[in-house]
């Protein structure tokens, strides 16, 4: 190949890909004004010529005669059009009401404009809030939130949670650096897909979230790498081990997180201080910003945290985290499961000698009891 090729291939490439975004991005703005205009229509002829609301189902039929092979003309995806023309519609008072130029100019933020219509239909239909919808429009764009993720994310409530943990960091950070950190933090951590029995250990809850690393890297937020799990430090002849470790591709540092089953104790702060000091100077480059602890515990008091931390001269954050604890059966699956003597029946059943159906009846019951 001549030279410069390969150079001439890779950009050629990179602008192809650009222009397949950039044409994307179009059709999909083009299909919410299209949508957008079609609700302001349904919306006009039921609201001041009084139509009939069966009428939306005879439009929907004769749409999809004429364009069976158009998506999304259901009766109800246009009912999702009017709402979502009177979701974004300008106020009352702003135009006349037959000043249909102006009608037909949305009031939604910028983000709504350049998410896919499933999307939007999440946040019409989840959130009346206007700013939290705003929130989460916004959020989606930036992190590429599927539409699963984005109900996942209302679900759990994440704008609540957003940058919520106790830190130090506007003491130990330099800003911009310190609110940047600051707001990939949250309090509390979701860990819904862990099953937990009521009774556990950390290296059990550390065990699942390394088993989960897709769905705990989402929760935990956008730029978060995993480096891995029991990660070993090497301090005066001594080996220590991080529950978990991270890179953090925006904030260009490592992330140390500890994992605490009960409550935050102020020797927890101090241990997690350690290795912070640890990880800075046996695996920080020079490029890196100074590595951040972030821990995890059940519970904590928020005084007792503030006091831990005031003192302390690295980047720590303390948050809670919550999952669902499987204490018992369902009630009704019970029904579809044998009983222990059902079992102790079945596999006694066969055999002869009572010491042998001793010895099946204790482990069955053992392993019921656990």
């Amino acid at each position: 190949m001549p030279t410069g090729y390969t150079s001439l291939i890779g950009d050629l490439k990179k602008r192809i890909q650009q222009s397949r975004l950039r044409v994307a991005a179009s059709v999909n703005q083009e299909l919410l004004f299209l949508y957008y205009s079609m609700g302001f229509d349904l919306d006009r002829r039921l609201q001041e010529e009084e139509w009939g609301s069966g009428i939306i189902d005879r439009v929907s039929v004769d749409l999809r005669a004429a364009f069976p092979e158009m998506n999304g003309l259901s009766p109800r995806n246009l009912r999702r059009m009017r709402a979502f023309y009177r979701l974004y519609r300008p106020r009352v008072g702003e135009v006349r009401p037959r000043d249909v130029a102006k009608l037909l100019m949305p009031k939604w933020p910028r983000a709504v404009a350049k998410l896919p219509w499933a999307h939007n239909v999440i946040l019409m239909e989840k959130l009346k809030d206007i700013k939290t919808r705003s929130w989460y429009a916004a959020a989606a764009l930036e992190f590429g939130w599927s539409r699963d993720v984005l109900a996942l994310q209302i679900d759990g409530q994440a704008h609540q949670r957003h940058g919520k943990a106790i830190t130090n960091f506007n003491r130990t950070l330099p800003p911009p650096l310190s609110d940047l950190a600051q707001q990939v933090t949250r309090d509390p951590y979701q860990f819904g897909f862990l099953s937990l029995a009521q009774s556990f250990i950390e290296r059990e809850v550390e065990r699942q979230l390394v088993g989960n690393v897709k769905d705990l890297l989402l929760e935990l937020g956008k730029g978060f790498a995993f480096v891995g799990s029991q990660v070993p430090l090497r301090v005066s002849d001594k080996d220590y081990y991080l529950d978990l470790l991270f890179y953090h591709i925006k904030l260009h540092c490592y992330v140390v997180i500890e994992l605490k089953e009960g409550k935050f104790k102020p020797e927890h702060a101090g241990k997690l201080n350690f290795y912070l000091s640890a990880v800075d100077d046996l695996l920080r480059e020079s490029e890196d910003k100074p590595t951040i602890g972030l821990l995890l515990c059940r519970s904590k008091r928020h005084f007792d945290v503030e006091y831990a931390l005031r003192d302390l001269n690295k980047p720590i954050g303390v948050a809670s985290w919550k999952t669902q604890i499987v204490s018992k059966l369902p009630q009704h699956l019970k029904s579809s499961l044998p009983t222990v003597e059902e079992i102790e029946a079945e596999l006694a059943g066969d055999l002869a000698t009572p010491k042998a159906k001793k010895k099946i009846k204790r482990r069955v019951h053992r392993q019921a009891n656990s």
